[in-house]
Order: structure tokens, then C-alpha cells, then sequence
């Protein structure tokens, strides 16, 4: 069970945030306040941080729920222990696996985020060279970077495999990849798959 902290100015940011965490079943609030201190003391294995300024101060990561997009911000976030920096718009799942990933200690960040960081030379691929994924096609997509294959793909969203065959080398083509493995790593660096 992963113990989080939440942290939020406002009570009903707060009680939001506790009962989306709740709801997962896998993690356990350990604590709420509307200053990070109080979480040192109880020693939480995530902080749920929802706000931009000041930075949470713990040793324990954090995930962080701002509207900043500023790049000098998110690498200062960054050094201060911050292992997740979402949207305050970020879905349900996306909070979650960011908590879940903070905990494992790797980095989340939505893909504005990464190209705040980047900045526009840096990000492998230039936007007019892929197409737009289709919602099937990122569900695939996402299946291909966790290795399925196309009869477990088939499988999990009800369809035939020539069907999950005929996704395939559409993401393939729009992605410009040459093999299953490069879509996935494309689809990974431009934020459009979650690990």
C-alpha cells in the first residue's frame, strides 16, 4: 500500500484530491494539510501537491498539479523532489499513475511538460511529420509498448486480429516507425503512451 500526503490551499482541492486517491484502493492518506511541512513528520511515501508556489519541502516525491509551464520552474520542481508534474486538468488515471510512478521513483510528465523542458529543436520529430492517433490506435499503441501481442490486443478490446493487424501498420505509418518496438519508443517520447 503507497502512503500519500495531500496537499492543497483549499479544503475542497483537498477533499477532492484525498477521495480520487481513495478511490484506487491501492493507496492509503496517510494525511492532509494546506502546507507541505506537516508531512515530514508522517513520513508519507508520495505527496500529492496541488499548486505551484512555494515548492513542496519533503524527502519524500512528490506529485505536483500546476498550471506552470515554465521551464526554469519545472527543472527547479525537479531538483526539489518533484517526480510528477501534471496539468491541474489531468485526468483521474493520469493523477494515479503518477503516484504510482513517483513511488517506484521514476518521472512523470504530461507532454507540455516535456517540451517545456525540451524546448520546440530537441523533440525528435517535428509535429507536421505525425498524424494524428486515432482513440483505438492509442489504445493499441499503448498495448504495443506493454508488449502485448496482436492476439492479446485482440483479445482485451474485442476485436478481430486482422483488425489489430490493420491498427498497427497505421500507427506504424503515422508514427514514420519501421518496427513495433520504434512505434512504441516514438509513441513513449511524445507522451502519447503512460508507463
Amino acid at each position: 500500500m503507497i502512503r500519500v500526503f495531500v496537499v492543497a490551499e483549499s479544503a475542497v482541492a483537498r477533499a477532492g484530491l484525498e477521495s480520487l486517491v481513495r478511490s484506487s484502493g491501492q493507496f492509503e492518506i496517510v494525511g492532509s494539510s494546506a502546507d507541505s511541512g506537516a508531512a515530514a513528520e508522517l513520513q508519507p511515501d508520495v505527496i500529492v501537491f496541488d499548486g505551484g508556489e512555494p515548492l513542496p519541502d519533503s524527502s519524500a516525491p512528490a506529485v505536483i498539479l500546476s498550471g506552470d509551464r515554465d521551464p526554469e520552474w519545472t527543472r527547479d520542481a525537479l531538483r526539489l523532489g518533484a517526480r510528477a508534474i501534471l496539468p491541474r486538468d489531468a485526468s483521474r488515471e493520469e493523477i494515479l499513475a503518477a503516484i504510482e510512478a513517483a513511488a517506484a521513483g521514476l518521472v512523470a510528465l504530461d507532454p507540455l511538460g516535456v517540451e517545456a523542458l525540451l524546448g520546440p529543436s530537441t523533440r525528435g520529430l517535428p509535429a507536421e511529420a505525425v498524424e494524428p492517433l486515432t482513440p483505438r490506435e492509442t489504445e493499441v499503441l499503448q498495448m504495443l509498448a506493454e508488449g502485448e501481442g496482436n492476439k492479446t490486443i485482440a483479445w482485451k478490446l474485442g476485436i478481430s486480429e486482422h483488425t489489430v493487424k490493420f491498427h498497427v501498420a497505421s500507427i506504424m505509418a503515422k508514427l514514420h516507425a519501421s518496427s513495433r518496438t520504434e512505434a512504441a519508443t516514438i509513441g513513449i517520447r511524445r507522451g502519447l503512451v503512460l508507463l
